[in-house]
């Protein structure tokens, strides 16, 4: 099941559970995870993009190691809220893991993600260096941050 609404994507996971967040970029896919609460989301890995299969391989282990009850992925969408090519991707990306998982995914807005993970690293004093190769794992937890945010707003409501 693939949502764009936070509130069909909780009510696919009742019990809550860990989330694993992804920013798909051109060359590298940011990894973060959350607790099973969805208090916090931390940033994880950075994974080579290129084919399918060997990422699908990465993913499957962090899957099988934190038991992940869904995935949530970042759609880049252009600041208008139209949609590219990298929101076609990232589509892309949601169907094949779909397939080969069958987990929960929802699609969430990831405008200024980046912009607001490098902004996170400055503040920490981290070198331009080690921000170039952490950056999408960090996007990755801004956009699951976000996301478990609004999903705790919805069992608010």
């Amino acid at each position: 099941m693939i949502a764009e609404a936070a509130r069909d994507f909780s009510e696919a996971l009742p019990d809550g559970g860990v989330l694993i967040g992804l920013d798909p970029g051109t060359k590298t896919v940011g990894v973060a995870l959350c607790d099973a609460g969805w208090r916090f989301a931390t940033a994880g890995k950075t994974l080579p993009r290129g084919k399918f299969g060997p990422l699908k391989e990465a993913l499957s282990r962090i899957v099988t190691e934190r038991k992940a009850a869904g995935i949530v992925i970042g759609l880049a969408k252009n600041m208008d809220g139209s949609e590219g090519p990298r929101a076609q991707a990232a589509r892309a990306l949601a169907r094949n893991l779909d397939t080969a998982f069958g987990l929960p995914i929802l699609l969430w807005d990831e405008r200024l993600s980046t912009a607001g993970a490098e902004r996170a690293m400055i503040e920490q004093d981290m070198s331009r260096a080690k921000r170039a190769q952490r950056i999408d794992s960090h996007a990755a937890a801004v956009i699951l941050q976000a996301a478990i945010d609004g999903l705790s707003a919805n069992f608010l409501d």
